[in-house]
């Protein structure tokens, strides 16, 4: 039997212990204190004793600073499997954190509590991102328990923050610590696809924006005395919107869509009633802009139709950047991208292709500091819905992938 044989067999033997470890990481909430929560503290206090009975010892701690939370702290923690390289280690990279269970009533069980039926495991946060962690801790006890060294050193980095922004997580990181060398292979199975094929390098570039209008408050009878706010904003919200056309024409194909989008989003309430002309509007925009254009020129181009708006409607309009992210991509023909996808077709029987995505990843902030990194894994993205749910046969699947690649020289 092959070394990649007996840990294709000692995996399909975990379902057990995948359920046990799924259950626990779900029974502690690791929410931001923007939702209302204390933070991943309890969660990687957890793990890291999990872990340590499982014999993955020796874990790192990298936590950053928040007051806060009760702790003061966010956990970031290294767990190593080392390999006979010593250069260009496989790093596996999942978060802690969760969102909220959202409307409990659309829940068909208690979210914080697992409840596995028909192969799969339901509960808030089993995909999003317990099936990264998971799958990348029985990875690495494949290798302890066999007694197997992989080839290359495998490093579990499971960070704090993401659902909230990655100040204190990946953010954090690479401010305070130097973690990365320009030639680790950095696999985040936080996104992907339900048919493996999906390798994500390149992320659209993404700004938020806040337009306030601010003209002046009447009587809707005697609209002429004022300056209609709303009615300028709407204006605006679609001069924004047609930026899509216009302007930013280029086209993409690694992308779907293929095409930079514009979108108004949010609206806040400006006036309680019906007939009065609104003074102040406060409405969003989602913007996701291919990479070929930076984030600079699209604020130009908002900026100039803003000033329009302002000379027509005798209005003033404030623009304010709510989050801003852009980067470069991994290259499509980058080594990572290429173990990868033979690591897949092994796995899985499929040909996984390079694909870029419109939704951002913390894939954003390593590629923006120069680290090559890509986005996998086997899922049904269920993530941040009501009865959240894994499928057993893709985390065992997903283990055997990172598996295999640590064996690759």
């Amino acid at each position: 039997m092959t070394i990649l044989s007996q840990i294709q067999q000692f995996l399909d033997s975990q379902e057990k212990g995948i359920i046990e470890l799924e259950t626990l990481l779900s029974s502690h909430p690791a929410l931001a204190p923007e939702s209302g929560g204390i933070g991943e503290i309890e969660k990687a206090a957890a793990l890291e004793a999990w872990l340590d009975k499982q014999g993955i010892t020796g874990i790192q701690h990298f936590d950053a600073p928040d007051s806060r939370v009760p702790s003061k702290i966010r956990p970031n923690m290294v767990a190593t499997i080392p390999g006979k390289r010593k250069d260009s280690p496989i790093w596996i990279m999942s978060h802690l954190d969760v969102v909220p269970e959202g409307e409990r009533r659309l829940w068909e069980s208690d979210p914080w509590k697992v409840v596995v039926k028909n192969g799969k495991l339901y509960g808030r946060g089993v995909e999003d991102n317990q099936q990264g962690i998971v799958s990348s801790v029985f990875a690495a006890l494949a290798f302890l328990r066999l007694g197997i060294v992989p080839e290359r050193t495998i490093k579990l980095l499971f960070i704090a923050d993401e659902e909230v922004g990655s100040k204190f997580g990946i953010q954090y990181l690479l401010a305070h610590h130097k973690l990365f060398g320009k030639d680790d292979i950095i696999l985040i199975p936080d996104g992907g696809s339900a048919d493996a094929t999906e390798i994500e390098v390149a992320e659209k570039n993404i700004c938020w924006l806040k337009v306030t209008t601010k003209g002046k408050q009447t009587h809707a009878a005697m609209p002429d005395r004022g300056a209609n706010a709303f009615l300028a904003a709407s204006d605006l919200a679609l001069r924004i919107h047609r930026l899509e056309k216009s302007t930013f024409t280029a086209r993409d194909h690694l992308f779907s869509p293929d095409r930079s989008t514009i979108n108004p989003t949010k609206k806040e309430a400006n006036v309680p009633n019906v007939n009065t002309i609104p003074g102040e509007d406060v409405f969003y925009v989602d913007m996701r802009i291919l990479p070929v254009y930076p984030v600079a020129t699209a604020l130009e181009e908002v900026s100039r139709q803003a000033r329009a708006i302002e000379a027509e409607y005798g209005v003033k309009v404030q623009l304010d950047v709510v989050q801003s992210t852009e980067s470069r991509a991994t290259p499509s023909d980058s080594p990572m991208v290429g173990l990868l996808a033979e690591a897949v077709r092994q796995v899985y029987g499929v040909e996984a292709k390079p694909i870029g995505i419109g939704g951002g990843t913390v894939g954003a902030y390593l590629r923006k500091a120069g680290f090559d990194c890509v986005v996998w894994s086997k899922i049904h993205e269920t993530a941040h819905q009501p009865n959240e749910s894994a499928d057993i046969a893709n985390i065992i699947g997903d283990a055997k992938v990172f598996a295999t690649l640590a064996l690759m020289p």
